[in-house]
């Protein structure tokens, strides 16, 4: 099974793409990361446009691997309402895309993330990078944070029981 993470945001969207393989297969053989990324808009750009990239972007994505459930990041607290809307505001196109792509959408929070991961809610963001690359045997820590962000809302995805 094929599952994409998706970290939202206006002027950057975080991705992570994951294979769940063969139920029998080693437990830290089981998560394959097949690709992640950014996918980064101008700032001087129109809302409309800024938009309209990570659609098709994210198009291509869900075309290449055929994920069959996207996990996404919930908007549950903000402490700037300039940036909260903005976040919305892609997270809204990418809930289109998928929905006209037939996959199946799941929430997750940073708190649940963190518990999923590391095992503690309070976890550094380092602590939960740390975890990923472990997780899905890299050679490196996945930068930039939007995208080991999205890799660890796929690998949460995994560890739970939805």
């Amino acid at each position: 099974m094929i599952i994409i993470g998706i970290d939202p945001g206006t002027a950057i969207t975080g991705y992570g793409v994951i294979k769940v393989k063969n139920q029998k297969s080693k437990a830290k053989d089981k998560l394959k990361c097949l690709e992640y990324g950014v996918i980064k808009t101008s700032s001087s750009s129109l809302i409309e446009e800024r938009l309209k990239k990570i659609y098709f972007e994210l198009s291509k994505l869900i075309k290449k691997y055929k994920p069959k459930t996207l996990i996404i990041e919930r908007l549950y607290f903000f402490k700037n309402l300039k940036t909260a809307i903005p976040v919305s505001q892609a997270q809204g196109v990418i809930l289109l895309l998928a929905a006209k792509k037939k996959i199946k959408i799941f929430y997750f929070t940073p708190l649940e993330v963190k518990m999923g991961i590391s095992g503690y809610g309070r976890a550094t963001k380092y602590q939960v990078q740390r975890m990923v690359k472990e997780i899905l045997n890299l050679k490196k820590i996945p930068k930039p944070d939007d995208a080991a962000d999205a890799l660890a809302l796929a690998i949460c995805y995994t560890f739970s029981k939805r």
